[in-house]
């Protein structure tokens, strides 16, 4: 037997091989577009506005994909979302070779990639726990999480260097990644088998998620402090300003300083692999949390390269605890006929404090420079920190993730009948 019985989930690792290949697709697609608008318009706000295009599809569609993904077969819901992102990836190789990429198609582009990911996010967080017994879910959050990160690293740091031989060479890689995700996605077979919702579509199902969130404290309280932290924490759409600007490199420096975030989260999601978070599980986040602010403040008023790469290493590390610790809380105390619509609500937040986040950072950028916008949203996070130890007690006094009885169930034995 493997020495970690993730290694004995072939369905799982079917999926895991997927993300990889679509999420690097993905960063290498955000490096690209986000060079690429600023080379054309050599503006904080425009950079923002792909963040923002990016989101709004996720906020409109959110009731609507909840139930896609409690209701319908979930590996062919996103097997249609990689299909449509090759698409896209496809679209923006045309209007590079042709030269007729603009601001308006660059941000097309955007509105077309939040769309498959407004389907994408839930379904894919809503199809994990079939994959593995509920004992393993923690530690192959973990590991699900550390190969994101793997190709959040290689993602960005190849799509600078590639972007050297021209933004369609960037977004042809891309769409092979997608094709490759997409065959590792045909081949996943469940090893559960799912509670497909059955209730008719009504405004009381569609709401079904909000509400069992709402009654949820310590859940509201984690999903709710992701968001805050991040959308006021986060640098991602400045980041070409402090590569070109204040850093003073090139697209290679851009990809580097984007993979930065994610070797700390890799580093941390492969400690927390082999050892998950046992005890004090709320106040571990809170810390978490506190050290990517802090780290945040110092990227802001750094202008050494080095220094920069550090500091966003580090804030990697303290946003995986968190990310770990909300996805545990929430597809743990989740029944699976509600986990599409409650993760499609999570992923409202997660879209936020990333797509928003990106919006909300070129908006202040625009009014205060990138420098002071980054070093306000670090200390704005760290004042959500402090403020959200007292609203959400039962959070911060929260010892574990997983259920006794869920621990104590057969780590590598399926919790139900083998769905072919």
């Amino acid at each position: 037997m493997p020495s970690n019985p993730l290694f004995a989930q072939r369905a799982f690792l079917y999926f895991w091989f997927s993300r990889i290949c679509t999420t690097m697709a993905n960063q290498m697609l955000m490096v690209a577009v986000g060079w690429q608008m600023y080379d054309l318009t050599h503006s904080a706000w425009d950079l923002g506005l792909v963040g923002l295009a990016q989101f709004a599809p996720v906020l409109l569609l959110t009731l609507v994909v909840g139930h896609v993904a409690d209701r319908y077969d979930r590996r062919k819901v996103l097997a249609l979302c990689l299909g449509g992102q090759a698409l896209v990836a496809l679209a923006l190789i045309v209007a590079s070779l042709m030269g007729w990429v603009g601001r308006e198609h660059i941000l097309l582009a955007s509105v077309a990639l939040g769309i498959t990911k407004a389907f994408q996010m839930p379904t894919q967080q809503a199809l994990t726990p079939l994959l593995v017994a509920p004992a393993l879910l923690p530690r192959a959050l973990a590991f699900s999480s550390s190969g994101s990160q793997f190709a959040i690293i290689a993602g960005p740091a190849a799509g600078g260097f590639v972007y050297v031989a021209g933004p369609h060479v960037v977004y042809a890689v891309c769409a092979l990644l997608i094709a490759a995700g997409l065959l590792c996605m045909l081949g996943v077979r469940l090893v559960q088998t799912p509670s497909f919702s059955r209730e008719p579509v009504s405004l009381h199902t569609l709401l079904a998620g909000v509400r069992f969130i709402w009654q949820r404290k310590p859940v509201l309280g984690a999903i709710s402090l992701d968001l805050f932290s991040v959308l006021l924490g986060g640098a991602t759409a400045l980041l070409p300003i402090f590569a070109r600007d204040i850093l003073h490199t090139g697209p290679w420096g851009l990809g580097f300083l984007r993979a930065a975030p994610a070797v700390g989260a890799l580093l941390m999601s492969i400690w927390l692999t082999q050892h998950p978070i046992q005890r004090r599980a709320g106040k571990t986040m809170f810390a978490a949390v506190a050290v990517y602010g802090l780290s945040t403040v110092v990227f802001g008023l750094s202008t050494n390269f080095v220094l920069s790469l550090v500091m966003l290493a580090i804030a990697g590390a303290g946003d995986m605890v968190s990310v770990v610790v909300r996805q545990s809380l929430v597809q743990l105390d989740t029944p699976d006929a509600m986990r599409g619509r409650v993760s499609a609500v999570n992923s409202i937040f997660i879209g936020a404090s990333n797509q928003l986040g990106e919006f909300e950072s070129g908006a202040t950028a625009a009014l205060f420079g990138a420098v002071g916008s980054v070093v306000l949203g670090g200390l704005g996070t760290l004042g959500v920190v402090a403020l959200w130890m007292r609203l959400f007690p039962g959070l911060a006094q929260r010892e574990r993730l997983v259920a006794e009885s869920a621990e104590n169930a057969a780590p590598d034995a399926p919790a139900g009948p083998v769905r072919r």
